[in-house]
């Protein structure tokens, strides 16, 4: 029985183990098929459990893989916008700032209505949505400035100007620091970060794990950075017969801003 124990590591172990893993050079996906491979392979190599990483009294830990130099996106959490006593994706930003969807009339029935956005804080969207950090009210706010725009989206504009009008919405959605903080703590424990350099052999892919960070303490203050510079994202994906929830999602070499303290190990 005692050959199935699940590995546990010390940190300094798990730090020499990882030390060890880079030393193999490229190693071959551990599973069939190439998706999560990366973290899958490393869990494989180290002996562990999936999303379990076993450090003794350290429950608060995780394993993060990822590809080196990768920009693609990966979802925080889900969170509605306040005030919650309006369900604000449903009942203002689709009815009153949506259009119709691609598949109205098609797939869905006529009249389907469509709000998908992804915004941040660093430039307005192609529809003049915007993130804006108030520190002083302690709120990310949803903005809206019509004149910014783009032409082609002209005559929607004109439709959100007999729907409700150009100024910002009122009242505005947003989210409560306290709110954030707490939802976003909760999500990114302190993590064990690994890249990976990948190379594809014969449909097959390869892993050199060769970047390595030990991440320590949620920094809101960092989170609300990476907001400001567009490397967080607030994601709408709502449609008049389905709403698909409000995400913040981060561009994934981001991780290591939303940290207090940021240890390089490889």
């Amino acid at each position: 029985m005692a050959k199935n124990k699940p590995k546990t590591y010390t940190k300094p172990e798990l730090i020499a183990k990882l030390k060890e893993i880079s030393a193999m050079g490229f190693v071959p996906n551990a599973r069939r098929g190439n998706a999560g491979g990366i973290g899958n392979t490393l869990e494989d190599l180290l002996g562990i459990k999936e999303n379990n990483l076993p450090i003794p009294n350290a429950a608060e830990w995780e394993l993060k893989a990822q590809r080196l130099n990768s920009t693609s996106l990966t979802t925080l959490f889900h969170i509605e916008p306040s005030p919650r006593a309006i369900r604000f994706v449903p009942q203002v930003l689709l009815p009153k700032y949506g259009w119709a969807h691609q598949e109205d009339g098609k797939k869905y029935s006529k009249g389907e209505m469509s709000f998908r956005q992804t915004i941040h804080g660093q430039s307005r969207s192609d529809r003049g949505f915007k993130v804006v950090i108030d520190r002083k009210e302690r709120k990310i706010l949803i903005s809206f400035d019509a004149k910014s725009a783009d032409l082609r989206h002209k005559a929607w504009v004109e439709s959100v100007k007999k729907r409700i009008g150009l100024g910002e919405p009122d009242p505005q959605p947003y989210w409560g620091f306290d709110d954030l903080e707490h939802k976003a703590g909760t999500k990114l424990l302190n993590a064990f970060y690994v890249q990976a350099e990948v190379k594809i052999v014969r449909k097959k892919e390869f892993y050199h794990y060769t970047k390595v960070m030990m991440l320590q303490k949620f920094n809101f203050e960092g989170f609300l950075k990476a907001l400001d510079e567009g490397k967080i994202l607030v994601d709408f994906d709502a449609r008049t017969g389905h709403n698909h929830g409000t995400k913040f999602r981060m561009r994934q070499d981001a991780l290591p801003m939303l940290y207090e303290k940021v240890m390089t190990i490889l």
